[in-house]
């Protein structure tokens, strides 16, 4: 069982800033997942909602503002406290950061609401750049995204994020020329897990917090989980990592 950190250490970190990726890698995460937006002068931003009111101390759109005025930004929300003031990372310093080391790194596309120009290719530059195009998985609700990522490169891993469940997701995947399959926990049961695997698709599913659940879906045959807790799921699973 593989553990990626969920926006780094969400549960116990602010979620998406560079000291919660560096916290699920110190604890043994195999990999962290993070959320990228555009800013309005193009500029790739790691941060989740579509607005910075929940994570920051602003308010309004990503695409509304431009990058100097992201980064002033507090991103340590309600870890302040704990933590200290946090800014939003760009995903270039992620990537500087992560190409040095041997995690994975699972980009999600965030443009559900937004359809931001030149995205996946702005974000396919950057991971050539850093020379890290085996250890990234681009993930997306954006099911259109995923299928431009692929045709701009089909050698890329690919994963489709699914909220409800899906008839035949493995399927669904191939036709796309997705690779893994990222679904919430909710709609994962062995059955679709078994059929996945016989298409030679893994299964992700998010965000699992829960130990008991964790150790169901390994009993399913999922090959990772993206948790909030990557320590507690590390120190769990420290006899069953692949």
């Amino acid at each position: 069982m593989r553990i990626m950190g969920h926006r780094g250490a969400a549960g116990t970190f602010p979620e998406n800033t560079m000291i919660s990726f560096e916290e699920a890698i110190r604890v043994g995460a195999d990999g962290i997942e993070l959320d990228v937006h555009m800013s309005k002068d193009d500029e790739l931003m790691v941060i989740h909602d579509e607005k910075v009111d929940r994570t920051t101390n602003g308010k309004g759109y990503i695409r509304d503002f431009n990058y100097k005025e992201l980064r002033s930004l507090d991103a340590s929300y309600k870890f302040k406290k704990k933590y200290g003031a946090c800014q939003i990372p760009t995903l270039k310093e992620v990537l500087a950061w992560a190409s040095n080391q041997q995690f994975s790194v699972n980009i999600e596309l965030k443009n559900n609401l937004f359809d931001y120009p030149y995205l996946e290719m702005k974000v396919l530059d950057l991971i050539y750049y850093y020379k890290m195009k085996d250890r990234i998985i681009i993930s997306s609700f954006n099911h259109n995204s995923l299928a431009r990522v692929t045709s701009f490169d089909s050698t890329i891993e690919t994963a489709i994020l699914y909220s409800y469940p899906m008839f035949e997701p493995w399927i669904y995947a191939q036709h796309l020329g997705a690779r893994a399959l990222h679904p919430n926990y909710r709609t994962v049961n062995q059955v679709n897990v078994a059929a996945s695997k016989d298409y030679r698709i893994p299964v992700r599913p998010y965000t699992v917090n829960d130990v008991k659940l964790a150790k169901q879906l390994y009993g399913y045959g999922c090959e990772s989980i993206i948790t909030d807790y990557p320590e507690k799921m590390v120190n769990e699973f420290a006899n069953k990592r692949m």
